[in-house]
């Protein structure tokens, strides 16, 4: 059995929830405290084991690729002054992964992003880690559904169970067996509108594929919002192979819209020791205010 070595991360989205921010800058380099949410992803995707990321870039998203580049005159700068911590951060970035990029020319979707990688991937199991997630747990999210991969030779989604009035934000999915955390799927469902969702597992951006997952992007068919959507090739796929859905282990942070994104840089943000003790003084004080 081939293992999972590559994977794909797209990034090519207008990130229209955080405009005008993203106007001029990606959404996936947006800063949790000090480092872009896309670093997270790709920090997850090596220590799962990966050894090649493809990243999926669109118009504007250049920014992307320099931050995973050497930055020559800024090391240099940095060195001459010996500040060799903050030299090691910068430095950190470029060292991760051999990290390739290709451009959806156009926002067709994420099942078309996914399909602009085919050739990169080849006929292979591969990963999918999408950036509005960032997942803390202590064996990485992607490297969980790895392992799955590896238990049933088959394509496995990541899945966490949601509030009954947030599932018609995801792709849900319909499970008819369960074993511990692993569930064998009946359907897949894109969105459902609420009250029709057949279970609150929904899927989060985090996808082990076999390359069969093609055979149904490549038919290029329109679904829910006007675009590619993944989950109806998951959906197909599923009719043809078994494809299961995993509920991992780990706390999962919503970076994808504001408020979770926000909740997100706090949390971190009080795990930083040079940032802690301020900003508990800081939130003590707005709360005597406000009270």
């Amino acid at each position: 059995m081939q293992r999972v070595r590559k994977a794909i991360i797209p990034a090519a989205g207008l990130g229209t929830r955080f405009l005008p921010a993203t106007k001029a800058m990606p959404k996936e380099m947006l800063p949790i405290v000090d480092k872009p949410t896309i670093q997270y992803i790709v920090e997850e995707a090596i220590e799962s084991g990966i050894e090649d990321i493809i990243i999926v870039t669109g118009k504007g998203k250049r920014a992307i690729e320099d931050h995973f580049d050497n930055a020559y005159e800024l090391e240099q700068t940095l060195f001459n002054k010996e500040k060799f911590e903050l030299l090691h951060k910068v430095q950190e970035p470029s060292k991760m992964a051999d990290i390739h990029y290709i451009r959806q020319k156009e926002p067709k979707g994420l099942g078309h992003a996914v399909w602009c990688a085919r050739n990169f991937i080849g006929n292979e199991p591969f990963a999918v880690l999408l950036g509005d997630d960032i997942v803390k747990a202590e064996t990485p999210c992607l490297k969980q559904l790895i392992n799955e991969h590896n238990r049933t030779h088959s394509s496995v989604i990541g899945v966490k169970r949601v509030p009954d009035n947030e599932t018609n934000r995801y792709g849900i999915v319909d499970p008819i067996d369960q074993k511990g955390r692993s569930y064998q799927v009946n359907n897949f469902v894109e969105k459902p509108e609420l009250g029709t969702a057949p279970s609150n597992l929904a899927i989060i951006g985090r996808y082990i594929f076999t390359p069969e997952i093609f055979m149904f992007l490549d038919k290029q068919e329109i679904g829910a919002g006007g675009e590619i959507q993944l989950t109806d090739a998951i959906q197909k796929l599923n009719q043809i192979q078994r494809v299961f859905a995993y509920e991992f282990e780990g706390k999962r942070y919503d970076v994808g819209e504001k408020l979770g994104f926000i909740e997100t840089t706090i949390e971190f943000a009080l795990e930083n020791k040079e940032l802690r003790d301020d900003l508990m003084k800081f939130m003590a004080s707005k709360l005597e205010i406000n009270h």
